[in-house]
């Protein structure tokens, strides 16, 4: 894939997810679509594997319904890890994932949506989350540290990058000796058609 390409995908992608941000934003504000919001991302947190405990312990907004799974079933998060989510969107699993890292533990969510971003650090503020940080920056080329997270999650992001091989690379550089990476997302059982690729709603959907 060119660079051109992979550099439209990703305005394509970090498009869609502004519109979805801002619009989650919008939506809160009237006490109707708020509730039809919310239990339209209840419902679908729940089919895809987050227990009615994990749904109400998250901040009011975070939840945003974007998965397609549970990472958090696969990562085993310990008290006092660090754990980096690869495309944190609104903060959700960032948040289920700070109340069991405890307060000697850290989270850091990546996004590469400034929306996204600022609505999480907003939740977290608000919320009085002391452990958690939300930076600015491509899965493909990490904000963080060399040897920085006990474990990786990522929920239905890792599809969405034009180099996934460079996001597998930037996961290794940035896991601990012995760290874990627990994913939940999509696979092509064969290539999308380049009508498809070329459709937003679908590509993003």
């Amino acid at each position: 894939m060119s660079d051109l390409k992979k550099i439209d995908i990703r305005n394509v992608v970090r498009d869609s997810y502004k519109k979805i941000a801002v619009a989650n934003v919008k939506k809160s504000g009237c006490c109707g679509d708020s509730l039809s919001l919310k239990n339209s991302s209840v419902e679908i947190s729940r089919k895809i594997g987050y227990s009615n405990e994990e749904i109400e312990m998250a901040p009011e907004g975070a939840n945003m319904g974007l998965g397609c799974g549970n990472p958090q079933l696969l990562a085993d998060i310990k008290e006092g890890e660090t754990v980096i989510d690869l495309g944190s969107g609104g903060g959700f699993d960032c948040f289920l994932a700070s109340k069991k890292v405890g307060v000697n533990g850290y989270i850091i969510g990546v996004d590469m949506t400034p929306e996204m971003i600022t609505k999480a650090r907003i939740l977290a503020r608000k919320n009085r989350y002391k452990n958690v940080d939300f930076r600015l920056g491509e899965i493909e080329n990490l904000p963080v540290a060399d040897n920085t997270a006990d474990v990786i999650i990522s929920n239905c992001v890792i599809n969405l990058s034009p180099n996934k091989q460079r996001v597998y690379n930037e996961a290794y550089r940035v896991l601990k000796k012995r760290g874990r990476i627990a994913i939940s997302d999509i696979v092509l059982m064969k290539e999308l058609t380049e009508e498809m690729k070329q459709d937003e709603k679908l590509y993003c959907g």
